[in-house]
């Protein structure tokens, strides 16, 4: 729907309108103006706080604010919001990153193995690497006996695997899951 003489009308059909959309709905990273990066910083940090809480930071009446985050979300700025563990509490305090390379890099293989990892519940993250290996893995287990049983029990037993190295972190020195928007151009 859109506004036409103060009523509001089904978009046309024409396909100019909608490449002139499409087009628009691609190029939005580029159109955010400082209003929108401070809304999606906020809520990067904390993605509860209230309407009229985040109204009030981007000095929006709540309203336009909120129509703005319905805008963020639809344009798919907004992946989810999720809440984030802290995992020595919920008994997962060990973090292994693991690389891995396969016998072949064919589309088969890389399908195959990303495939079953989706599945498993102790890969936090997995990337299709360039360099030495094919894959980095980062797996969490409550301990080392853990780790042993997932190596041994599920990653060893994937064919097509020709090495594994894993290494273990010792402390996380630093852990964001906020982007650095500064970096957006604004409109």
């Amino acid at each position: 729907m859109f506004c036409h003489a103060g009523k509001a009308v089904k978009r046309p059909d024409n396909p100019v309108f909608v490449q002139r959309e499409e087009i628009r709905k691609k190029t939005m990273a580029y159109l955010l103006d400082a209003i929108d990066k401070k809304i999606l910083e906020i809520l990067q940090e904390d993605a509860t706080i209230p309407n009229i809480e985040l109204a009030e930071k981007v000095c929006l009446s709540p309203s336009p604010c909120s129509r703005r985050v319905k805008n963020l979300n639809e344009q798919g700025f907004i992946k989810r919001a999720v809440t984030l563990l802290e995992p020595e509490k919920v008994g997962l305090p060990v973090s292994v990153f693991i690389q891995v390379t396969l016998n072949h890099q064919v589309k088969k293989e890389l399908q195959d193995f990303e495939s079953v990892i989706g599945q498993w519940p102790e890969v936090m993250e997995c990337y299709l690497m360039t360099g030495d290996f094919d894959y980095l893995l980062r797996v969490v287990v409550p301990n080392l006996q853990a780790y042993q049983e997932f190596l041994d029990k599920k990653l060893t037993e994937l064919p097509g695997i020709d090495h594994i190295k894993s290494s273990f972190s010792l402390k996380q020195v630093r852990y964001r899951t906020e982007l650095p928007l500064d970096q957006l151009l604004e409109k």
